[in-house]
């Protein structure tokens, strides 16, 4: 039997006429995402008990910001109208390195949420025997796991390629830059000076250039 060989939309076939799977773009990056909850909600029950959070009602706004980012982006929803729209074709390039770009946010978000381990929290908060965590993608980048999880939205986007998902995107990219700025006051006021040497040294979504 010859290898499988990719063709267009992600059809897979394999030689001597045997059988033929189709494997869509679209439920690649849903298994991407699959793959990404999963290590969520396992690693979820290592978390320490919060020290300090913020208040239910900041938690809960977030929550909807988000809620509401991701079903534009996941969700075609007739009552958007022109949302559903596309804002460009569907050459096979793009939507392979929409599903690249999905695997690569999910792998670095992943990797990062490794690393901060049991000090990490749903809500913007400072655990028991919090420390400041400067090791993998945290040695260049604060928020790396944001960082992550917007690429991947990135790449969803080009695959579904509709403006609502451009929309969702743009919601999420709103919704992490506060609630990053919340959690840098946060490390600030536990950590001082070793936190605004950290912030010196790193890029705030993305690696400090100079």
């Amino acid at each position: 039997m010859e290898k499988g060989k990719w063709k267009d939309k992600g059809e897979l076939e394999c030689g001597g006429g045997e059988w033929t799977m189709m494997i869509e773009p679209i439920e690649l990056v849903g298994a991407a995402w699959t793959a990404f909850a999963a290590y969520w909600l396992v690693e979820g029950v290592k978390a320490r008990r919060a020290e300090t959070r913020e208040s239910a009602s900041e938690r809960l706004a977030h929550v909807l910001l988000m809620g509401t980012a991701f079903y534009l982006v996941a969700f075609s929803d007739p009552r958007l109208g022109k949302l559903n729209e596309r804002f460009m074709g569907e050459p096979q390039w793009v939507m392979d390195m929409g599903v690249a770009l999905t695997f690569a946010g999910v792998g670095f978000a992943i990797w990062a949420r490794h690393h901060i381990g049991k000090y990490w929290s749903a809500r913007v908060s400072i655990v028991i025997e919090h420390r400041l965590i400067r090791t993998g993608p945290y040695a260049r980048i604060r928020h790396p796991i944001y960082t992550g999880i917007l690429v991947s939205l990135a790449g969803t986007a080009l695959v579904v390629g509709e403006y609502r998902a451009l929309v969702g995107l743009a919601i999420a990219l709103f919704g992490f830059a506060t609630k990053a700025r919340k959690e840098e006051a946060y490390l600030a006021a536990r950590f001082g000076r070793e936190f605004e040497q950290h912030r010196r040294r790193t890029g705030f979504l993305l690696p400090k250039v100079f």
